[in-house]
């Protein structure tokens, strides 16, 4: 039996700059954290004594002879990519649901190739995972993707992320007083916008349009900078809010799928009520909305927005883990 915990992200600045559409031409940064919400996924040889060879139990159970026959695209490609012959059990929990802007499908899959290389007692470094994600997710099942997601769950922390024309990536932790990342932490909350949507589908406008889109995707690069300008030279949070709100009005313009009427309306409520700023998170269309509220002002934007799901946070920073092993299981 081996188990892995790999955490959910968030993006502060760069998103749309990690696709490969744009940083093999451009070159491409960002800048996030990982979080203590985490996907767990358990993987076991599975007993020969049932009717079936492989069982994966996610929000469907499947019960399959051949690896073939498995629905979830991750886990069938995995299994064929490691050429896996005996039985297996995969299991999945996770603590926030898929599908809402926090890198979950990239958690999955991270969490899932790392607990495969451990129950074939292998080692693999953090660098090897995350490019074995990345080649799985966009040059194997061609999906939509970009690539900070892979990245920054496999490494954890409060980084900022490189992406080379090469197609190689840089991983640098952000260094800020630990007062400043108390104060930034204490002040973001997550909001449920109630609806979830499939990440490549906006992704795919998205891409579509990124040579339609240079001076945009050149002001959200230029942004990861300013950010990490802000936290440093201790400017305040209101600063930082201003630029999250910022970027959330460039990211709106990138697709006409990435927000709706009742998000727009949301996000208002949010800062009528005093939040400083913030933006939807991952590809857009629904999922989580990101705010950076001061604290005196958290209880007035938690009434104006009574009717959604709050999710308080702390930063992460050890990305994907095994956290159980034993092959005699």
């Amino acid at each position: 039996m081996i188990i892995s915990k790999t955490p959910f992200r968030i993006s502060f600045f760069g998103g749309g700059t990690d696709y490969p559409a744009w940083f093999k031409e451009y070159g491409g940064q960002v800048l996030s954290t990982t979080i203590d919400k985490y996907c767990y996924l358990s993987v076991r040889h599975f007993p020969p004594f049932f009717p079936y060879k492989h069982r994966i139990v996610y929000s469907k159970t499947e019960e399959v002879n051949e690896i073939g026959e498995i629905l979830h695209p991750a886990v069938k490609a995995a299994l064929q990519f490691f050429k896996v012959e005996k039985g297996l059990s995969i299991h999945h929990d996770g603590d926030l649901p898929a599908r809402t802007g926090l890198g979950s499908s990239s958690s999955f899959t991270v969490g899932l190739l790392h607990a495969l290389h451990a129950l074939q007692n292998q080692e693999i470094s953090k660098e090897e995972l995350a490019k074995e994600v990345v080649h799985m997710e966009q040059d194997i099942l061609k999906e939509s993707v970009g690539s900070q997601d892979q990245v920054a769950v496999t490494y954890g922390g409060f980084n900022k992320i490189t992406f080379s024309q090469n197609g190689e990536f840089r991983v640098e932790s952000v260094q800020v007083s630990n007062e400043q990342v108390k104060e930034l932490e204490s002040s973001l909350r997550l909001y449920f916008t109630g609806f979830s949507r499939t990440a490549s589908e906006i992704a795919k406008t998205q891409i579509e349009n990124t040579k339609n889109r240079v001076q945009e995707l050149t002001q959200m690069h230029q942004m990861v900078d300013e950010g990490i300008r802000i936290l440093k030279e201790d400017k305040g949070l209101e600063e930082f809010g201003r630029l999250l709100n910022e970027t959330w009005q460039i990211k709106k313009g990138l697709s006409d799928k990435i927000t709706t009427p009742e998000i727009d309306a949301m996000y208002e409520k949010a800062k009528k009520a005093g939040a400083f700023g913030g933006k939807l998170l991952g590809a857009g269309g629904g999922g989580f909305l990101l705010l950076l509220i001061p604290q005196d002002k958290q209880e007035s934007v938690r009434q104006a927005l009574q009717d959604f799901l709050e999710v308080s946070f702390h930063f992460e920073n050890n990305g994907s883990q095994i956290i159980y092993k034993n092959h005699k299981a």
